[in-house]
């Protein structure tokens, strides 16, 4: 029957003679099928209703989201200007009388009557306004035109008028939703004829708010577009608002309507508009009131111990712990076996006590301010993360809760917490999202606010970065510190960022308990079906200022006079129970009583505490890794020479035949230059690179690069990524085709973000150390808009909250004349934030010196020089005991260079990372070196290069500091006794207030102290302090890198001129000869060619053989054989 009249309204919708998109019809409508006839009309039992309202297609019909669209736009031009929409719709919208064009109606052979209203249908609709509905057309003649068939108009329009409000209610009822505990922002309803208040008002029915007012008994049938009738098929148009009313504009505004898929909003309108959709028995409502009894509590026990102290309290949106619980007793049950949690301060430490189950004792632990017994430095309690193994009792199953530890910079722990979750669903094997759930708890102000939350939310659906669904959790305030929404949004909701991604918003009041679970079932439901994003925005209040020892009613002092006169959540919930008869006043004071023996008993037992563990509050513990591991213990990193040549020459060709893939020349004769490096055994940046990836997942290392257009990099140098060129989404990569038995290599480009992506990774390399987690900057200075995640997160992670990372950041940094953005990696940050002491000389003479300075340091910062220096410090990463991240300067113009290039022999089983690279050249005979220059990375080159052409590769001694930090005093202690009598310079392209030199200049003057009878200092040389990285002026550029080689090697003599011209000289010759030898080559070619055509011509053809083909004619056919006589 739904069907039916789904398909009469698709036909009554659309005004006669209109222009109507084919689009917009079912196919098998022929003729669009304007003609109505009786058996359009029907509704009796023939018509039987689909058995999912769900998955009927013929649900999708003219009253679908797009079509309403489409029609009200034409409605508000219509309103603006009559004539600027077609005749047929101004007779619509105006009222006019209408008449129905018989043309085309003679081909159908067989027509009914019309049929007539029943007397029964026609007296209920007497007591309202008839529309005058005319047999003529007035802008048709008389004579033309057509009587339209007798029936009642009224009673259609009448329907569809229905429809329309409960589309209204469903796109637009959270509008008028009871969602402020508080009653700032209150519904402005109006009053009905029956005396009912209703919320709705124009802005949320529009054109057909009148229409309520009408004859309110009047009975309609239920479009199939809604539910709110159960298993009623027509009811009163009173019962019809009062149920729309209920489910939209109470304590629930639902917001989904946005969503373009038909089965999710069908799903979604299940839940919320069937009758008696939000039941709960007194169980369950027990339970409710026990949880928010505990959250309340918790509170309150706190402010009654700890008056002044800083606690960020969850006072005014308790309810969200009982949500929380819901949530995870839910999604276990649906086979969820790891939780990762992600928030600000506001509610942690309720959170830990009542979510993780962390024992209360150590929380209040933390208010006593005990010394702790591992070393670190700390954080305050609010910032502190955790990881707990429970048995969850609703379920009878194990749940592990992880709460991340976040910094005071409030929403960027969100992409941390997803690479976290993605990394677990790898390690379990989850591959849609069904055994890890990611929560992240936002802030209004903040959730709204910051850009890293847009970010993030678009990761929800890459293929390589999304964790299948994030339940988001705002516990919306009304205020953010001191400012109220109206200057801190422009948006009506602070969750409308979530729009983006097409999650359902479930906006909830936090004064009604039963709303809030209710729509904290649906959203688990909803992420665990459709493994998508989800929001729920807890509208409450914050009951003190920002923080415990802040007084709000400076700037918000008449919210702050609500609040005062407000009885908190749990008074409420308790009273309406009581009234109810589920509980009594003497079961209410028990659990009140007893919860508060709970926290008495922690509180004596926190007194006993002397002292506490850093590494308690761990939220990423690699328990088994570090388990009977020596840390000081450091791996070779070298492998084999047939394992380099078969990595060599899989990835120096193409895939394979079987593969029917077609590769762009350009990439062939890519791979052709590999190969032949493969053949000459050396290595460029991008083999160098191959090598490391492939032999680490042969040694069964997980390996993830990710960056923006990381697959075939920045400069065109790695194509790892190989694109099909005439099939689509067909690709290739050679090293996940290396061995049969190797761990996975995940390469993906990602979104245009640094900041998201950057904390994704970082997230993804905190669940296993047995992994190497790669993001690399498009360019050096894009870690600029990542600076908080590096600062908060990579830089101190370890000495906060005792956790260590191995994520490598790969950030192209070198001056190659091209403006000041993209030239500088600002490596002189990073160093910055190296915790080493310049005036503390280590004990070199320590035989693990080496792996106890790298353990010792909360990063490695590098700047690589060959492609085997870059192999062996990415194998180090897994190869040490302990994980740091790798912070590598990588080149841009030496991923080509002649001269950066490896021989297999550094990358055999002999073979070690170099922290510094001292000069063959001089070593030799170091008395004849007069200045001995200490640089790194890319000006090396430079370097050695004017070296040469100043003719003083014996007087210049060039060492390369490949490691910056931390900084190798053992080897540069020996080259200065290596060099005793030589001046000493620091070289660098970058400018004096940048670079390396601000860094290594104090440890210079620590190791030149500590020797003997030393009397030397290290000196300056390069560009001049600027605030800008680079020029962009090529002239001054050229300028400044003069200047600077002018200080280390002194003006070009004439002699040395008159050299470099001979040998520029020298190579014009060359070339000449070459392209000379070329052409002559290819003249002698074209004649041999020539010559053997004009052999061929004067040659007699020869009789073909037998078994040969016959020759083919000029038009390719074989001629004729001659019949025989």
């Amino acid at each position: 029957m739904n069907q039916c009249r789904l398909k009469n309204t698709m036909l009554l919708r659309i005004p006669f003679r209109a222009h109507v998109p084919l689009k917009w019809l079912r196919s098998n409508n022929s003729a669009l099928q304007l003609t109505l006839t009786q058996r359009q009309l029907k509704t009796d039992s023939t018509c039987k209703a689909p058995k999912s309202p769900a998955k009927s297609k013929e649900a999708d019909s003219m009253l679908n989201g797009s079509n309403a669209i489409y029609i009200e736009g034409l409605y508000r031009k219509w309103k603006a200007n009559p004539k600027s929409v077609d005749p047929s719709w101004d007779a619509y919208f105006s009222g006019k009388p209408r008449s129905m064009s018989t043309k085309g109606s003679d081909k159908r052979k067989h027509r009914r009557p019309p049929i007539a209203p029943s007397p029964a249908r026609v007296q209920s609709r007497s007591e309202l306004p008839a529309r005058n509905i005319s047999t003529t057309n007035p802008t048709t003649s008389a004579a033309g035109a057509a009587a339209p068939p007798a029936m009642d108009w009224k009673y259609i329009d009448d329907h569809l008028t229905v429809q329309a409000i409960i589309r209204a209610y469903q796109t637009r009822g959270h509008l008028a939703a009871d969602l402020d505990p508080l009653g700032i922002v209150q519904p402005h309803g109006t009053t009905s004829v029956d005396g009912s208040k209703r919320n709705a008002t124009e802005s949320v029915l529009r054109q057909h708010y009148s229409y309520v007012f009408n004859d309110l008994n009047a009975t309609f049938k239920l479009p199939s577009s809604t539910l709110i009738g159960g298993s009623e098929q027509f009811l009163p148009l009173k019962e019809i608002l009062d149920r729309l009313e209920r489910i939209y504009c109470g304590s629930i505004g639902v917001e989904y309507m946005q969503i373009t898929s038909l089965n999710k909003t069908n799903w979604i309108r299940e839940r919320f508009e069937k009758p008696d959709a939000i039941d709960f028995s007194p169980k369950e409502k027990t339970l409710i009131l026990e949880r928010l009894t505990r959250s309340t509590g918790f509170e309150n026990f706190l402010a009654k111990k700890f008056t002044s102290e800083k606690r960020f309290g969850l006072e005014g949106c308790d309810i969200m712990i009982p949500i929380l619980k819901e949530i995870i007793d839910r999604s276990t049950s649906l086979g969820v076996e790891s939780v990762m949690i992600g928030m600000a301060h506001r509610g942690r430490l309720n959170v830990l006590a009542n979510i993780c189950r962390k024992p209360i004792a150590d929380i209040l632990g933390q208010f006593h301010g005990l010394k702790a017994a591992d070393s670190g430095s700390g954080d305050v309690k609010y910032h502190l993360g955790l990881y707990m193994e429970r048995l969850n009792r609703l379920t009878n199953k194990n749940v592990r809760i992880t709460v991340v530890a976040n910094p005071s910079h409030l929403e960027y722990v969100n992409p941390v917490v997803l690479g976290k979750a993605r990394a677990e669903m790898y390690q379990r094997g989850d591959v849609t999202g069904s055994k890890v759930l990611p929560i992240i708890i936002h802030g209004d102000a903040s959730f709204c606010g910051q850009g890293v939350v847009y970010e993030s939310l678009h990761l929800s659906d890459l293929p390589n970065y999304t964790t299948h669904g994030t339940i988001h959790v705002v516990t919306n305030n009304q205020v953010g510190f001191t400012t109220d929404p109206r200057f801190s949004r422009s948006s009506r909701y602070c969750t409308d960022v979530a729009r983006v991604v097409n999650a359902p918003i479930f906006h909830v009041n936090s004064d009604d308990p039963e709303a809030c679970i209710h729509c904290a079932r649906v959203s688990t439901d909803y992420r665990a079906k459709f493994h998508k994003d989800v929001v729920i925005d807890i509208v409450g209040y914050r009951r003190n200022g920002h923080n415990e020892a802040d007084e709000p009613m400076f700037t918000q002092p008449l919210m702050y006079q609500r609040i005062r006169k407000l009885k908190p959540c749990m008074t409420l919930y308790s009273e309406k129970l009581i009234k109810e008869g589920v509980i009594t006043v003497a079961d209410y004071k028990a659990m009140i009583a007893k919860y508060d023996k709970i926290c008495e008993d922690a509180w004596e037992e926190s007194k006993k505490l002397s002292t506490y563990k850093y590494s308690s509050w761990i939220d990423s513990p690699w328990t088994a890794f570090f388990q009977g591991r020596d840390r000081l213990k450091m791996c070779p990193t070298g492998v084999s020479l047939d394992t380099l040549k078969k990595i060599g020459e899989i990835y120096s060709s193409p895939p394979p035949k079987e593969h029917k893939f077609q590769v762009h020349k350009g990439i062939l004769r890519i791979l052709a230059l590999r190969r032949k490096l493969v053949e000459s055994k050396l290595a460029d940046w991008s083999l160098g690179e191959a090598f490391a990836f492939g032999t680490l997942v042969k040694d069964g290392v997980h390996v993830r690069l990710s960056g923006q257009d990381v697959e075939r990099g920045t400069f065109s140098h790695r194509h790892h990524v190989l694109h099909h060129q005439s099939r689509d989404k067909v690709r290739y990569n050679s090293i996940e085709h290396l061995y049969p038995d190797q761990a996975d290599y995940n390469v993906s480009n990602s979104s245009l973000s640094e900041c998201a992506v950057l904390g994704f990774e970082h997230g993804y390399s905190m669940a296993n150390p047995n992994s190497v987690v790669i993001w690399e900057g498009q360019f050096g200075d894009f870690c600029n808009t990542a600076q908080c995640i590096i600062d908060t997160f990579i830089a101190s992670g370890e000495t906060k909250w005792v956790r260590q990372s191995g994520i490598v950041m790969l950030l192209p940094h070198s001056l190659e004349g091209m403006g000041p953005e993209h030239s500088s990696g600002r490596i002189e940050r990073f160093l910055q934030l190296s915790d080493d002491d310049p005036d503390v000389f280590p004990d070199t003479c320590d035989s693990d010196f080496v792996a106890r300075q790298l353990m010792e340091i909360n990063w490695i910062v590098t700047n690589l020089s060959t492609p085997a220096n870059l192999f062996h410090a990415l194998r180090r990463q897994v190869a040490m005991g302990f994980r740091k991240p790798l912070i590598n300067f990588s080149p841009k113009s030496l991923l080509r260079h002649p001269l950066a290039r490896s021989s297999f022999r550094d990358f055999n089983e002999c073979s070690e990372f170099k922290r510094i690279i001292p000069d063959a050249k001089t070593a030799n005979k170091p008395d004849c070196v007069t200045k001995l220059v200490f640089c790194t990375g890319k000006v090396y080159y430079d370097l050695f290069k004017e070296r040469e052409d100043h003719e003083q590769d014996e007087t210049v001694a060039l060492v390369r500091i490949e490691q910056v930090c931390p900084f190798p005093y053992d080897l540069i202690m020996k080259e200065l006794e290596l060099y005793k009598s030589a001046e000493l310079l620091w070289v660098q392209e970058e400018h004096k207030n940048q670079g390396c030199w601000s860094y290594v200049q104090p440890r210079f003057d620590t190791a030149l102290i500590k020797r003997e009878n030393e009397t030397r200092c290290i000196s300056y040389v390069g560009r001049l302090p600027n605030s800008a990285p680079a020029t962009g002026n090529k002239v001054q550029f050229k300028t400044e890198y003069k200047a600077f080689i002018t200080d280390v090697f002194g003006e070009m003599t004439e002699a040395n001129k008159q050299r470099l011209e001979r040998i520029v000289k020298a190579q014009q010759a060359k070339a000449k000869a070459a392209t000379k030898a070329g052409n002559e080559a290819l003249d002698a070619a074209k004649k041999r060619s020539e010559h053997s055509l004009k052999e061929k011509a004067k040659a007699p053809k020869a009789a073909p053989k037998k078994d040969a083909a016959p020759p083919k004619g000029a038009d390719g056919k074989s001629p004729q054989e001659p019949k025989k006589k």
